[in-house]
């Protein structure tokens, strides 16, 4: 009689088709596994039991027909394979020849439901209920209003690490502080709605580091998500939800937690829409759109301990409703745009501009209006997403100089601590921050061009200093800033 056709089956871990060469594993629930899969849930369960099999959960033995691998060196049972070919008929003698019977590479297989294998492969665990999480909502403390630090104090907080941009500072700290209030808020007729954020200022102008900043001041998960890795569902990069696995990990996994965060995303200016593309956006104005629904409030699936989502990861639902989100970006060229409408006007006649007027303007992003970012590239429904629009001034040379010498983690404070070490200590003259300043100011990257001036000039001291025991003090001055001179050195005693 001639054999059924076969049925095609795929690998319910990585989807490879089965063949003749390679037959599958066949585990309860209907899953089907490869000799690779297999062996991966195998290395990870060792990992959980910490290589004790008998820390085993109820329902994970092993059959006890499975035998250890031949080919894997695990040892040879001269057993027949239960149900094969080469298995005694019923009521027959068994056969005097007797051949090896190799199990898979892991050496047995597991007798769990889908969910639990899915569980384990996940790192332990398996996706809530919708029960659970609303009782996991219910179970986190309610915000003390009289513990959560006004907004002066949250810009006293960050004036100690950033210098300057004190307008940013306030917005980013009524922002936080009315998150709280939002969170706080239990009057269901008044909903608070969020106002989410658009960081706007050059490079190097402290976007970023102020953010970083807050993270170490607030008490809520704060995650900081790079746009220029975001891609369209089904292209190669991280999926749009990847914003919110970095959050769900940073609240260790907590989804009710992770739903009272904050997430930075940075870079945004690097989805503007491209400008005479022939080809499909799949990193700009797509992206735009798919980040709609998570500014406004969206439910998502998240993979829990993964980047990416497959059949084997536990996947959460979290709430972005309640989800601050704020944006950041250097947006160049945004100047020229603003320009331009300013100087729109007639050079002639009553009420006219002149077009040079802001040639010799520094902090022309302050002027900035949703029409110039709109121009930019941004989608307007995007736009509408981020009502609050805040810009940050470029860095003056007298900025620098406090960049230099106030904040806590001051660049110059870490070199004297190094030296410190050594029982050296470290000076600069003030014509020296002066100096540096001025370096720093031509090369147009902001704050970023002190560390390598500094890391330039302090090369040969961190270098040389080390070698005589002696030496108990390094005197920087201006003239080795600008290379026409050395440090001066004073010796111990």
């Amino acid at each position: 009689m001639a054999d059924d056709k076969k049925r095609i089956r795929y690998c319910s871990g990585c989807g490879k088709q089965e063949t003749d060469d390679e037959p599958f594993i066949t585990l309860p629930g209907g899953l089907c596994m490869c000799r690779d899969c297999m062996q991966r849930s195998f290395d990870t369960m060792i990992r959980m039991t910490d290589g004790d099999l008998s820390k085993m959960a109820p329902g994970m033995m092993p059959y006890p027909n499975m035998m250890p691998d031949t080919a894997a060196g695990n040892g040879d049972k001269e057993l027949p394979a239960p149900g094969g070919e080469d298995a005694p008929e019923e009521g027959g003698e068994e056969k005097e020849e007797k051949k090896h019977y190799n199990a898979p590479p892991m050496g047995f297989s597991m007798m769990m439901t889908p969910e639990d294998l899915q569980a384990m492969l996940g790192g332990g665990r398996r996706a809530m209920t919708r029960e659970e999480r609303e009782k996991a909502r219910e179970a986190l403390p309610k915000i003390d209003m009289k513990s959560i630090p006004a907004p002066h104090r949250i810009a006293e907080m960050l004036s100690e690490y950033v210098v300057g941009q004190d307008q940013a500072k306030k917005a980013i700290s009524v922002a936080v502080y009315n998150h709280y209030k939002r969170l706080a808020n239990e009057d269901k007729e008044v909903e608070i709605e969020k106002s989410n954020m658009l960081l706007i200022g050059p490079t190097g102008s402290g976007k970023t580091f102020l953010v970083k900043t807050l993270a170490g001041i607030l008490n809520v998960p704060l995650a900081i998500a790079d746009a220029t890795a975001l891609t369209e569902a089904g292209y190669i990069g991280d999926d749009i939800e990847s914003v919110v696995t970095k959050l769900l990990a940073a609240a260790d996994n907590d989804v009710a937690r992770a739903e009272r965060g904050i997430i930075f995303i940075d870079e945004i200016d690097k989805l503007a829409r491209k400008r005479n593309a022939t080809q499909r956006d799949v990193s700009g104005e797509s992206v735009q759109q798919g980040l709609l629904k998570l500014l406004e409030g969206a439910e998502v699936e998240v993979p829990v301990g993964a980047n990416s989502k497959n059949a084997m990861v536990p996947l959460e639902t979290v709430n972005t409703k309640n989800i601050l989100f704020i944006c950041g970006g250097a947006f160049p060229d945004l100047t020229e745009i603003i320009k331009e409408r300013l100087t729109e006007k007639s050079s002639m006649g009553f009420g006219s501009e002149l077009k040079d007027r802001y040639d010799n303007e520094r902090d022309l992003l302050k002027y900035v209006e949703t029409e110039d970012i709109r121009k930019f590239g941004m989608i307007p429904e995007f736009i509408g997403r981020l009502p609050v629009i805040c810009t940050l001034e470029p860095m003056s040379r007298a900025m620098l100089v406090r960049v230099l010498k106030e904040p806590k983690n001051a660049i110059i404070r870490q070199y004297q601590k190094l030296l410190e070490m050594d029982e050296v200590d470290l000076e600069i003259e003030e014509d020296a921050y002066e100096a540096i300043a001025e370096k720093a100011e031509k090369k147009d990257t902001g704050a970023r061009a002190l560390r390598s001036i500094i890391e330039q000039f302090m090369l040969d001291i961190m270098y040389e200093i080390p070698k005589d025991p002696n030496i108990g003090r390094v005197i920087i001055t201006r003239a080795y800033i600008e290379g026409t001179g050395g440090p001066r050195i004073e010796m111990r005693g």
